[in-house]
């Protein structure tokens, strides 16, 4: 037996198909069995009481008018239809009159109905019926023979056997051609699923599920799959380059506050000491390296979670009144920078979103305008909320250098800097954060140009009417 075949009687599959036809064949063997013996006995019975009618009134007309009359009436029934058999016979067995040539001689001997083999007057001596037939003894010693044949019947019977026979066989044959079906039509993608499982599992995770393009249940399923694995590849090899652009931009700082911590240690051990001022200097810029990491582990922890789907909250929040606290909240910095910052919010915008996240979201965006904007005075950000179809937009704007079109994709990527903005303060998370946040609540981050500088928009599908109000009081309340 070849790897294939067994493969084939091992499939759960192959055997459950087996079974479930076996099944069906009996009950289909059963039904055309009872059919068949259902069908005998009505007509068994029909022929019965033919006969006994038959045999009452021949037996009432011997009873009136003697053995001449009845001789006569048997005689004459004999010419009718081929299939009534008489036959009347002497009590020596001599036949006297009817169309039976010939009956087994225990036949006469016995009384009743009986299924026996006989010949018929107009046949060849080589030919042999099947007859149902009732003996009556008349007073005299004469036998009453009257049946039918049922030669007909008999066929009826064989071929309602042959015919169940032939359904059982054919529906055995139909099983095991359709657990092939089944094993090479449906179960064939399944095999393919477990393939390409397997190959991941071993490290290949740009493996995908083969599509048959069918429109069926497994291609729909082999789509389903494949959109979870490219997410899955994708969140893997953002987890790579997280660690990676971790591991390179936090090694920096941690490199700062290391030598700086040694320098002071040495110069305790050799004995200089270090005067209040540069001790609280070297303090002071410790812990700003901390708070900056302090500052991007919590920035990756956000983006973590947004991107995870945790934080999905109901509430229905206003974006004119978020936008306009934040750029409340962040005028003064705006002033210190010599950036003039400006809302122009729309009432009756609302969206469903996680307060705090969309407020943090909205603040990322408002700082990176005000340190990556225009600088040396004339600055400008806005903050603009409107309504678009069945939407809801928050657009923050600057008139800086602006992102060249090739990288505006590559910068919501985590730790992406570009090169103009690297001699400034920040880790590259914001714009991350903030395409997380959208991506969270099924709307999207889109950037263009402002003719000059950048321009970012936020688009959120609207809420509905009557849900939890979560209000616009309080950037991150």
């Amino acid at each position: 037996m070849t790897t294939e075949t067994q493969g084939l009687f091992r499939s759960a599959a192959f055997r459950l198909s087996l079974f479930y036809l076996a099944v069906f064949a009996a009950f289909a063997g059963a039904l055309i069995a009872y059919m068949a013996w259902s069908t005998r006995v009505i007509l068994a019975a029909e022929t019965r009481e033919t006969i006994a009618a038959e045999t009452r009134e021949l037996a009432e007309e011997y009873a009136a008018d003697g053995i001449q009359r009845l001789v006569e009436a048997v005689a004459k029934r004999s010419q009718g239809p081929a299939n009534a058999l008489y036959l009347i016979s002497s009590f020596a067995g001599e036949s006297i009159t009817g169309n039976i040539a010939y009956l087994p001689l225990k036949t006469l001997k016995a009384e009743g109905y009986q299924r026996v083999p006989y010949r018929h007057t107009g046949d060849a001596a080589d030919i042999t019926r099947e007859a149902e037939l009732r003996v009556f003894r008349l007073t005299g010693g004469f036998v009453l023979v009257v049946g039918r044949d049922i030669s007909e019947r008999v066929a009826v019977e064989r071929v309602l056997w042959r015919a169940g026979i032939f359904a059982v066989v054919l529906t055995l044959l139909l099983a095991v051609a359709g657990g092939v079906f089944v094993r090479m039509r449906i179960l064939k993608p399944i095999d393919a699923m477990s393939d390409t499982a397997r190959a991941i599992m071993g490290g290949d995770l740009s493996n995908r599920v083969p599509l048959s393009g069918s429109e069926d249940e497994f291609s729909r399923l082999g789509e389903s799959l494949n959109a979870m694995l490219a997410r899955i590849e994708a969140l893997v090899r953002g987890m790579r380059e997280v660690t990676d652009n971790v591991a390179h931009d936090l090694k920096t700082p941690l490199t700062r506050m290391k030598a700086r911590a040694e320098d002071a240690l040495r110069a305790i051990e050799t004995g200089k000491g270090l005067d209040e001022g540069a001790q609280r200097q070297v303090l002071e810029d410790t812990i700003r390296e901390a708070d900056e990491l302090i500052s991007v582990f919590s920035a990756l922890l956000a983006i973590a979670r947004a991107e995870a789907g945790e934080g999905a909250g109901h509430d229905r929040i206003a974006l004119g009144a978020l936008a306009a606290d934040a750029a409340e909240l962040y005028e003064p910095a705006a002033e210190d920078a010599g950036v003039k910052l400006t809302a122009e919010t729309a009432d009756e915008v609302f969206v469903s979103a996680n307060k705090a996240l969309l407020a943090r979201a909205v603040s990322n965006l408002i700082e990176n305008a005000i340190t990556h904007g225009r600088t040396g005075g004339g600055g400008k950000v806005s903050i603009r909320t409107a309504r678009n179809g069945r939407f809801g937009e928050l657009t923050v704007a600057d008139n800086g250098p602006g992102i060249a079109e090739a990288d505006r994709k590559r910068v919501l990527d985590r730790f992406v800097r570009l090169e103009q903005s690297r001699s400034r303060p920040g880790s590259g998370l914001g714009l991350s954060l903030a395409n997380a946040v959208a991506r969270l609540h099924n709307g999207e981050l889109e950037l263009n140009d402002n003719s000059p500088g950048l321009r970012i928009t936020m688009r959120f599908p609207l809420a509905e009417a009557g849900g939890n109000d979560g209000g616009g009081k309080g950037l991150g309340g």
